[in-house]
């Protein structure tokens, strides 16, 4: 579980990237920041793409960090969106929760007590458990026989 002084530095981190993301299409930026095993951060932004399917989300961008920077289990994660217009977020209600398929990626390389940190611009909104977002999910766990 990650501390105070983790969740604000992901949550600041979270933010960097969200401004950092390419989202000329939606206009939606999604910024991730992933507390691994070792205590380091990865980070990643949403890419969008012309061809919409080719796009990548902030977290998947995230973990690919994290297995390229050499951790293969997350303590914690931090996502922050909001929608972008003229250079800055608009203030939204809504949460910005990882998609279903970035659940399950979080899920390859997390416990479901993993704790997800949902943010907007003004920092933290909401933490939940991977397993309160993708319930009786299927793991790693699963294959082992």
């Amino acid at each position: 579980m990650a501390s105070g002084v983790e969740i604000e530095n992901l949550t600041c981190i979270a933010r960097a990237m969200m401004e950092r993301a390419y989202a000329p299409y939606s206009r939606f930026h999604v910024g991730a920041a992933i507390l691994g095993e070792s205590g380091r951060v990865h980070s990643g932004a949403n890419v969008e793409n012309a061809a919409y399917p080719q796009g990548q989300c902030a977290e998947t961008s995230a973990i690919g960090a994290m297995i390229a920077g050499g951790d293969r289990r997350i303590r914690a994660i931090a996502v922050m969106g909001a929608p972008w217009r003229d250079g800055a977020p608009l203030d939204s209600p809504a949460l910005c929760t990882p998609c279903g398929g970035c659940r399950q990626r979080i899920r390859e390389f997390a416990s479901p007590d993993t704790p997800v940190h949902v943010c907007g611009p003004e920092g933290l909104r909401r933490t939940f458990t991977l397993a309160e977002l993708l319930p009786e999910s299927f793991g790693p766990d699963n294959l082992e026989f």
